[in-house]
Order: C-alpha cells, then sequence, then structure tokens
C-alpha cells in the first residue's frame, strides 16, 4: 500500500468510527465529577466497507485484546483533560494500530553464527561447568 492510498484509505476509515463519551475516573476535582471527558472510539471491523477481507483478518489477529464479542475495535482516552483532546489521541491511536497491523510482515533471513560467536558459547559454557564442578559436596 502506498502512502497516499494509506491516507485515503485511513480518512474512509474514520468515517466508519463511532465516538461515545463519559466521565473520566481517578482524581480531578470538580471537572472530573462535572464533564464527560472520557472518549470511547468503537470500530465495527466486520462491517467495514473500506476494508478487503484479508485486511480485516489482518487487523482482528493484531488487535484481538481490544475486540468485544460483537466484533468492534475499542480504543478508548482519558489522559486529557478536554473531551477534543481525547478523542484526537483515541484516532491517532486507531491510525497506529491499523498501521501496525497492515504492515507486511519482512521475511527473516536465515544465518549462520560466526565462527567466533561459537568458540565464544562454547568457552563460556565450559566456565560454567567448571563452576559448577565445584559445588558439589566436599568429602
Amino acid at each position: 500500500m502506498h502512502k497516499t492510498s494509506y491516507i485515503l484509505h485511513n480518512k474512509q476509515l474514520e468515517s466508519e468510527l463511532e465516538f461515545s463519551a463519559s466521565r473520566s475516573g481517578g482524581p480531578g476535582g470538580q471537572n472530573v465529577n462535572k464533564v464527560n471527558t472520557k472518549v470511547e472510539l468503537r470500530f465495527n471491523i466486520a462491517q467495514s466497507a473500506f476494508l478487503t477481507d484479508t485486511e480485516k483478518q489482518k487487523i482482528e489477529k493484531y488487535c484481538k485484546n481490544k475486540i468485544n464479542s460483537m466484533g468492534e475495535l475499542i480504543i478508548s482516552s482519558q489522559t486529557e483533560r478536554s473531551q477534543l483532546k481525547n478523542k484526537e489521541k483515541a484516532i491517532e491511536r486507531f491510525q497506529h494500530l491499523i498501521a501496525m497491523a497492515l504492515k507486511p510482515v519482512k521475511p527473516r533471513k536465515a544465518t549462520k553464527p560466526t565462527l567466533s560467536s561459537i568458540e565464544k558459547r562454547l568457552s563460556n559454557k565450559k566456565i560454567l561447568s567448571e563452576k559448577k564442578k565445584f559445588r558439589g559436596k566436599i568429602q
């Protein structure tokens, strides 16, 4: 996915987001008790019109701990004192999660250990075995 198509993709996904606000927990005085600053972002992965089936599967696999039983990706933010800033933070986290989930997996290159690393490992093993040999009972 190219960067420009990714940005368009992201803007389309943002139109499918649902937000709800509630009172934030923790200390904070009157502001916390009166104002709904905590923002919860919900995104239904299965019903998304802009994602392909493979992209949906990748997102579900990557974000499995943040998805409820109805297939909604839930992100909440309550760090800021204003609802707008918390909404922006939630959107930012959503974009980051989607980007990480859809990032192509880099194939691993098989490598051999170097001769010096093998020798170093064996010498360390020899030193540890010598150390442990003297831990036995004294006769």
